[in-house]
């Protein structure tokens, strides 16, 4: 019988523990461990609560934790309420599956002032996340930024000017909706290094800012290059650009007849926030892309500012006795391997990079890797004890271990306690998942 941890039951998780499933069927044992007493990760506290058809890949992962040879063991840190090393006494191999959920920082002067925000924590806030629900931005002032020119950037302008109508159907928690309800936020300004060819955007994205009630896109036509130049694009970013020249024709007199204004600032580059103690303006240096780079031209002005949320990326955590890399933010490996039976997979692996799908062949990938290293005997004893052996040792620690059956009753819970037209109202405290569950 063979024994695999994996630590974080994100997509790239639960696709390692249904590669492992797939390849070695009743010969193996699944142990999925999180911190959070909840499982799905990205899918339930990163994809955008309005996106609720990407939400529905949970159900695939659900058909995976409901067989008997994997089970979800939440509500454990690993590194705190048991080591690494611990784990690889238990198990033949450990699988780092931790994604990347921390900001990397943009740092600029005036980093320290108020209202400045992570994508990480903006996205945590209004998504449940218990770390991030008391973040509290103060939505009080007109000008927004956001800095990036990826999905998570449109994400969080789309948030920011959607009506209580639009969110029909999100499970957007509540606290997080009243706030934005509340908000007077009438422009919001997307900063951008590069211009539109460089764009990370994808077009079903881009396409929904232009059927939002209250707000409109604005692209500024000098941005954009000549239509021939977008006949070397790839069909996907071809389609995004298309979305930009749109946004770019659209007439002045749509503009006034909506109160927000979704303004992209290409080839704008963010030099330092300033303010009175909270951010009040961004200061921006005009930028031309040379060679794929964005490269300031010295050319500075200001943008205005009440809020800013950084979208510039993502870290691993890291966890102690595995080695990690700083500068890159992810763990130290060669291809999915750390050190003998330790491995990683997903954005802990590769960065934050792909698509929720990509998740799928790197699983089945680290575990065509413990198979490899299993047959050559990298891996050394075959008589561990994988789960017995972590309940002999959550015993004697006193831990709360949650199940997939406790999270079962949690989420009935979240259903039961949803405002009309939500699927659920997130419980955004440990404590009060830990009661759900009985």
């Amino acid at each position: 019988m063979r024994h695999i941890a994996i630590i974080g039951s994100g997509p790239a998780g639960y696709y390692t523990a249904e590669a492992a499933q797939k390849l070695w069927g009743d010969d193996v044992r699944v142990d999925i461990f999180d911190m959070l007493p909840v499982p799905y990760g990205l899918i339930r506290f990163g994809v955008a609560p309005d996106h609720q058809s990407i939400k529905g890949v949970s159900r695939r992962y659900e058909k995976t934790a409901l067989n008997e040879n994997v089970h979800f063991i939440g509500n454990v840190r690993v590194g705190e309420d048991i080591t690494v090393p611990e784990l690889q006494s238990m198990y033949d191999a450990v699988v780092l599956a931790t994604g990347a959920p921390n900001d990397r920082e943009l740092d600029l002067p005036g980093k320290e002032l108020s209202n400045i925000f992570g994508s990480a924590a903006m996205v945590g806030w209004y998504n449940g996340h218990p770390q991030f629900a008391d973040l509290a931005p103060d939505l009080s002032g007109q000008h927004a930024v956001v800095i990036g020119m990826g999905n998570v950037a449109l994400d969080i302008a789309r948030i920011l000017a959607k009506t209580e109508a639009e969110f029909e159907g999100a499970d957007i928690v509540s606290h997080a909706l009243q706030t934005l309800l509340s908000s007077n936020i009438r422009s919001i300004t997307i900063l951008g290094r590069r211009g539109p060819h460089q764009i990370m955007m994808t077009p079903k994205e881009l396409g929904e800012l232009a059927v939002l009630e209250r707000a409109s896109p604005r692209v500024d036509r000098d941005d954009l290059p000549e239509e021939e130049e977008d006949m070397v694009l790839e069909p996907g970013l071809r389609k995004s650009v298309n979305h930009l020249r749109s946004f770019a024709a659209i007439p002045e007199s749509v503009h006034a007849e909506k109160p927000i204004e979704i303004h992209f600032d290409m080839f704008a580059s963010p030099r330092a926030f300033e303010g009175d103690g909270k951010v009040q303006r961004v200061l921006v240096e005009r930028t031309e892309v040379k060679q794929g780079r964005a490269v300031g031209t010295g050319e500075t002005y200001t943008v205005p500012a009440d809020i800013v949320v950084s979208c510039i990326g993502y870290r691993s955590s890291p966890i102690p006795d595995v080695p990690f890399d700083e500068r890159a933010g992810k763990f130290a490996n060669d291809g999915g391997r750390i050190l003998p039976g330790i491995y990683c997979v997903g954005w802990a692996k590769r960065g934050p990079s792909g698509t929720i799908g990509t998740n799928r062949p790197d699983g089945f990938g680290v575990v065509d890797l413990i198979a490899e290293d299993l047959s050559s005997g990298v891996l050394g004893r075959s008589d561990k004890k994988g789960r017995e052996a972590f309940d002999t040792l959550a015993k004697e620690r006193d831990l709360d271990v949650v199940t997939f059956r406790d999270w079962k009753k949690i989420e009935e819970a979240e259903a039961a306690a949803a405002r009309d037209g939500s699927p659920r109202e997130k419980f955004v405290e440990i404590e009060a998942m830990i009661r759900a569950k009985g």
